[in-house]
Parts: C-alpha cells; sequence; structure tokens
C-alpha cells in the first residue's frame, strides 16, 4: 500500500531542482530527489498503508480550486477583450461596434458565467455536508472551466490580435493568460480522464 509521510524539505539528502515552466512561471514546481532520506516513524499522516484515501479525498477541493482559478483568469480575458474592443478603432469606429466582435464577448461571457453558476452550486453542496456523491459534477466542472479559459483566451487574442502575441503593451496579459491555459486543463485530472471518470 501507499503511506502518506511528512518529511521536512531541509532533511539530509533532500535536493531540488527547480523546473522551468511554459506558464505560471512563479510556480514553485520542481523536481524532488530523496537519496537515502531518514524519516521519523511519527512522521507518518494516518495510518501505514492508507495514504492513498486522503489524497483521493481531497480532490474535490483540488478540482474546485483550479475551476474558480480558470473563472477569473477567463474573467481577465474578457476584461482585456472589451477595454481593447472599445479604445480600438477600425475603419473609423470603436471594434466593438462590429457585431462579431461582440457575438465573441457574448460568447465568451455565457460560458463563463454557466461556469461560474455550476461552481456556486457545487460549492453549497460541499459547505452543506455533500462530498463523495460530487465527484463525478466536480471533475465536470473542471473540465468545463478550464475549456472555457481557453475558449475565452483564444477569442481574447484574436480580438486584440497582434498586441495579444507580446510580452507588452496592451496585450501582454492576454499573452500570459494564454500561455497559462495549460496548468488548467491538466492538473487536478486532465480533461480526458476526468470525462471519464465522470460517466
Amino acid at each position: 500500500g501507499v503511506s502518506m509521510l511528512l518529511v521536512d524539505a531541509d532533511s539530509p539528502g533532500i535536493s531540488l531542482r527547480r523546473l522551468k515552466l511554459q506558464g505560471n512561471w512563479l510556480g514553485g514546481t520542481c523536481i524532488v530527489t530523496f537519496e537515502d532520506v531518514k524519516v521519523p516513524k511519527n512522521h507518518i499522516i494516518g495510518k501505514v498503508n492508507e495514504g492513498f484515501k486522503p489524497l483521493m479525498q481531497n480532490l474535490n477541493h483540488e478540482r474546485m480550486v483550479i475551476a474558480m482559478q480558470a473563472i477569473r483568469q477567463s474573467r481577465l480575458c474578457i476584461q482585456n477583450a472589451v477595454e481593447f474592443a472599445r479604445s480600438r478603432k477600425t475603419f473609423g469606429k470603436p471594434l466593438i461596434s462590429n457585431q462579431v466582435i461582440r457575438h465573441k464577448i457574448a460568447e465568451m461571457a455565457r460560458l463563463t458565467e454557466s461556469c461560474f453558476s455550476f461552481a456556486e452550486t457545487l460549492a453549497f453542496q460541499l459547505e452543506n455536508g455533500v462530498k463523495n456523491e460530487i465527484a463525478g459534477s466536480m471533475a465536470l466542472l473542471k473540465v468545463m472551466s478550464s475549456k472555457t479559459f481557453e475558449l475565452c483566451a483564444r477569442e481574447a487574442s484574436q480580438i486584440i490580435g497582434g498586441s495579444s502575441y507580446t510580452r507588452e503593451g496592451k496585450g501582454q496579459e492576454v499573452e500570459r493568460l494564454y500561455r497559462e491555459v495549460r496548468s488548467y486543463a491538466i492538473p487536478g485530472g486532465s480533461e480526458e480522464i476526468l470525462m471519464d471518470f465522470a460517466m
């Protein structure tokens, strides 16, 4: 079985190597190497050979956090797209006066607010003691939110155009957000695994 241990990061034999990520550059993602590390018996969390269960029990919380972050990032994409489309003039009129641009923004908002509503429903259930019964729905929320963020990042980039491809100027935030999409689609279970799990 699997046991969960609390290991002091300063223990002899532990080394860390930071990974360079596509997005989320401030994240502390590392490769942790253990070489002959000694861990006291009293550092076992829970019971021996029962460490897998607490990891699984945390997945609903982890997926909710990832989903809420993805929803927030989607809203940032919408905000950037709207601000740019209101200020950018094309052929003598604001970019937002074009129906196709307004429809893109409306679709982004429709999907984002649907995700938020779904998240609020699941948060209410969690607050009222429902846990394991909503694992499938939580998986779907995480998938829906990461796919929505991906669409919003793409559409905001399309609306902002070339400026969203640079790491400076008016489009720099959308450039960063687009780079971070994968960091919401993969953690907590990939979209493919979670879709299958929900069934």
